[in-house]
């Protein structure tokens, strides 16, 4: 079996292509193909709360040849999820009826809470110690995905609007920084050693960046240590001198600033990095929905 699975993030759009596996018995998936389009779909959505018609043309392009590599990959089946930017778009329905119009994609616009249950639907938790606990971060362009595993188990998950370019454009309100605060005390006060676990494109390159040993974790003193290292150059610098992509370059920075103060507030001291993301969580949910 095939699969694919469409993320419309508010910093890039990605295809992931994967193949399922089955090693005796045990089905898993191999990924085949991943694209990634930086349309920055969160400049229109958090500023002005609607996707400019230059944006819309890019995306609609997007994913028709989205749906033309589908179909010459002969994808067996698909699920395509847009998140914060076209939540809070006016024209983000009007939008995916376009879409699904010129390139027969069905997108689900999903709320913050189902995004959330989509990351983590990846499992990352399973490769790790079942008696420890961990806070799952997912940092994203328009919003932050947290969910606290004690022992294994979930035991509470949340959406907050705190994300790259929210903190790029001063979208983000300072009662959401509390609210932030405050959940994660609540359900990380009881809890001792606690670990983290991050996904998403700034925690990867930052985890590159830090040139830790793959498997290892990343330490928060080196995370804050990069936090200052990268600060002192220009976002140019950043490009020509340490190799970022221009939309890396300049969302890695408030991507360091919601990882450090996750970790202040709950004084995490370091961070597994699976590699993992949005687009894993839909392969799985796929391989989960076809199963049954």
């Amino acid at each position: 079996m095939r699969y694919a699975a469409i993320d419309i993030g508010s910093n890039a759009v990605r295809l992931l292509i994967a193949d399922v596996v089955n090693n005796a018995g045990r089905l898993s998936f191999k990924k085949n193909t991943l694209l990634r389009v930086p349309l920055r779909l969160g400049d229109d959505a958090f500023i002005h709360q609607f996707i400019s018609e230059e944006k819309s043309d890019e995306l609609q392009k997007t994913m028709f040849s989205f749906a033309l590599l589908m179909d010459v990959y002969q994808v067996d089946d698909y699920m395509a999820c847009a998140t914060s930017a076209m939540r809070e778009a006016k024209n983000g329905p009007e939008l995916v009826k376009k879409i699904k119009k010129t390139s027969n994609i069905d997108i689900q616009i999903v709320e913050g809470q189902t995004e959330a249950n989509i990351i983590y639907s990846s499992h990352i938790e399973r490769l790790l110690d079942p008696k420890k606990n961990y806070l799952y971060i997912d940092v994203g362009g328009g919003s932050t995905e947290l969910s606290v595993f004690a022992s294994g188990n979930l035991m509470a998950s949340k959406s907050f609007n705190i994300g790259t370019i929210r903190i790029l454009d001063h979208k983000v309100k300072p009662e959401t920084w509390v609210d932030a605060k405050n959940w994660l005390k609540s359900f990380t006060k009881n809890l001792t050693d606690i670990g983290a676990i991050g996904t998403g494109g700034n925690i990867n390159k930052l985890y590159r960046l830090a040139k830790v040993k793959d498997g290892d974790p990343l330490s928060t003193k080196k995370l804050n240590d990069l936090y200052k290292y990268l600060s002192a150059f220009t976002y140019e610098q950043r490009i020509n001198e340490l190799g970022l992509r221009p939309d890396r370059a300049d969302v890695i920075l408030p991507a360091c600033e919601i990882y450090s103060n996750i970790f202040k507030w709950t004084g995490i001291k370091k961070t597994y990095v699976p590699s993992v993301g949005m687009v894993d969580g839909i392969i799985q949910l796929l391989m989960e929905k076809n199963l049954k």
